[in-house]
């Protein structure tokens, strides 16, 4: 066996002797342990290379102090060292136990009331909250009303979401509304009649009574989203409802609707209440889409007339 020379390396001294050697003996020759030494060094520096090669996703990246001190704040009341209604240590206090500055903790202290974990009144200390479905669907309201802002497609896929969502609801209160809140929801229909008038008490009389549906469901969480959907939509539905004529349309539906609930029939509350969103959703407008000045201008004559013909 004749082993070559690898470059850098010399000839082997033990060549014509190594022939027909075990291998454990050749290991003893010099050329072949170098090359195995140089082999194994080589590939033990591309391996640690690989290793400690990093991408942009892991290098270290400094933090603000009050990001450190806002998620130390949240361990303390996630965790229950801080329980609700409990307020927190003063600014000093906890500059002090922080090592910080006061802007880092007020920055902090900020965030987590913009997160709905603690109030913040003047002259008073921070006092942790308790999370509720509506208070965390409220920290939301103003990116929500930007989304809308933004394009008429957002506002449609808001439309559809509320028609798969109040479907759904409309069913769990026909299985479960009692006697007390059937009432309840005409007495809210009522009111809603003498308000037609008025239009922006209408259409918040129009929004309480689909809460009051959502309520009747025994589900927190329903309340709390039929109420932000609704506040999130009231921007695009007062004028186009005003112009158009359709508040006793409107109360008609509502009539409708809970007259299924009373019957505790679920198949029909969910068919009356598509019915009622369908033709509710054509009065949304968004702004790219609202009517010029001319035609809103001659669409209220037309309104009046609408409603003369109906006291006729």
């Amino acid at each position: 066996m004749v082993i070559p020379a690898r470059p850098g390396v010399g000839p082997c001294p033990t060549v014509g002797r190594c022939a027909g050697m075990s291998t454990a003996p050749m290991l003893n020759c010099p050329c072949i342990r170098r090359s195995l030494e140089n082999e194994f060094a080589r590939h033990r520096t591309e391996t640690i290379s690989k290793v400690f090669r990093m991408s942009s996703s892991e290098q270290i990246i400094r933090r603000k102090l009050s990001d450190e001190i806002f998620d130390r704040l949240k361990t303390i009341i996630l965790g229950g060292e801080l329980k609700i209604g409990d307020t927190l240590p003063s600014e000093r206090d906890l500059m002090e136990r922080f090592g910080v500055g006061r802007p880092a903790i007020r920055e902090a202290m900020h965030a987590l009331s913009n997160l709905g974990l603690i109030s913040i009144s003047h002259g008073e200390r921070a006092r942790v909250c308790a999370l509720t479905p509506a208070s965390l669907f409220r920290q939301i309201d103003l990116p929500a009303q930007l989304m809308l802002s933004g394009s008429s497609q957002s506002l449609h896929h808001l439309l559809d979401a509320r028609l798969f969502f109040e479907r759904g609801m409309v069913r769990a209160a026909a299985e479960s509304a009692s006697k007390t809140e059937v009432t309840a929801l005409r007495q809210a229909i009522k009111r809603q009649s003498a308000m037609t008038d008025d239009i922006t008490s209408f259409i918040e009389q129009d929004m309480e009574f689909h809460v009051m549906i959502a309520a009747s469901a025994r589900n927190p969480i329903f309340e709390a989203v039929c109420r932000a959907m609704l506040g999130w939509l009231r921007s695009y539905h007062t004028e186009m409802l005003h112009w158009t004529g359709k508040e006793n349309v409107t109360i008609a539906e509502h009539a409708e609707i809970v007259d299924c609930i009373a019957a505790h029939d679920p198949e029909k509350a969910e068919a009356t209440m598509i019915k009622h969103l369908q033709r509710s959703s054509t009065l949304y407008v968004h702004q790219t889409d609202r009517p010029s000045p001319d035609t809103a201008f001659t669409a209220k004559p037309a309104r009046k007339a609408a409603k003369s013909s109906q006291r006729a």
